[in-house]
């Protein structure tokens, strides 16, 4: 069950847009990027190097390795941590370099020693501040090329991406983005595989009962749910579940289902295709006041403010 409702979490997961470059660096090399909106992604060839987020443990990034970064932190890319970082937009400057969204940003640098390629992005998911996998992910996630959870076939689309995304052909931007989908799936996956460190609601899906009780509201988030008909579906009391659903997720079980209902009415909003009172319906609600009452206080806007406010798409000029 709690295998199943991962699927689904991460079946709901969908690139809104790419932005891609390729970096070549000769050592000694050093830049700090600057945070980003969006989940950027760093992978190379050639020499390995290090990546740093601050309050984290540098990672050593070797050929085919993998690293994204959920929250978009700012982090330094670098030879050797003993080499001061430039600021990236500083090197772009001075390369006279103006990145677009919407062309594949190539450049090289460096003191001309050995050489590391980098390829790197950030990818634009829908909602991703509010959403309840991206909230309780690390702010670095580093998944190595002999690591026995990546699925063996992933090194080949690794390279489709690439080629995708640096090619320009007509079509490559949602070519890219459907392979981003495929790559972060599989990359997580593997995180959540080997890694048993889990905090909120991955630990609650861990648990077989907790997990059933997840699944249920996961798959139909508008019934009428009780604590009592969650708890008895589990074989707990009431108390039981209550205490053990905090416990594991760190917020209550209604406190919890209130939250998905409002991050699936957030996307159901941001993509427009629905009537307010079609969106209240499909969160539980019976009265539009009801919900924006309930998604105000989730979001800190209302409804209509909300929509408006994410159609500007992904912010941010460079990968």
């Amino acid at each position: 069950m709690a295998t199943d409702l991962l699927s689904d979490i991460l079946a709901d997961l969908r690139a809104d847009s790419v932005v891609t470059g390729r970096f070549t660096l000769s050592a000694p090399w050093a830049i700090r990027k600057p945070a980003v909106s969006g989940a950027p992604f760093r992978m190379g060839a050639g020499r390995p190097f290090y990546l740093a987020v601050a309050g984290e443990p540098a990672v050593y990034v070797e050929p085919g390795d993998f690293v994204l970064l959920p929250h978009g932190h700012e982090h330094v890319l670098a030879s050797s941590l003993d080499e001061p970082p430039v600021p990236f937009d500083s090197l772009m400057a001075d390369k006279g370099i103006q990145p677009r969204l919407d062309t594949p940003l190539e450049f090289a640098a460096g003191g001309g020693g050995e050489t590391s390629d980098l390829y790197t992005g950030i990818v634009g998911y829908r909602d991703i501040i509010r959403s309840p996998l991206f909230s309780v992910l690390p702010p670095l996630i580093h998944v190595r090329a002999n690591d026995p959870a990546v699925a063996p076939w992933l090194s080949s689309t690794l390279q489709s991406f690439i080629q995708e995304s640096m090619s320009c052909q007509p079509g490559w931007a949602i070519a890219a983005a459907r392979l981003a989908d495929v790559l972060f799936v599989q990359l997580l996956r593997a995180h959540l595989q080997s890694s048993a460190n889990h905090t909120g609601w991955l630990r609650g899906l861990a648990d077989p009962q907790i997990g059933r009780a997840m699944a249920m509201m996961h798959r139909e988030p508008a019934r009428d749910w009780t604590v009592a008909t969650l708890a008895g579906a589990s074989g707990m009391s009431r108390s039981r579940f209550s205490a053990r659903f905090t416990e594991l997720v760190g917020d209550t079980a209604i406190g919890h289902l209130t939250a998905y209902r409002m991050y699936l009415a957030s996307g159901d909003l941001t993509h427009g295709k629905f009537k307010l009172i079609e969106i209240a319906e499909r969160a539980g609600y019976t009265s539009e006041k009801a919900f924006a009452r309930a998604f105000h206080r989730w979001s800190g806007m209302a409804p209509r403010r909300y929509a408006r406010s994410t159609h500007a798409g992904l912010s941010g000029s460079e990968a």
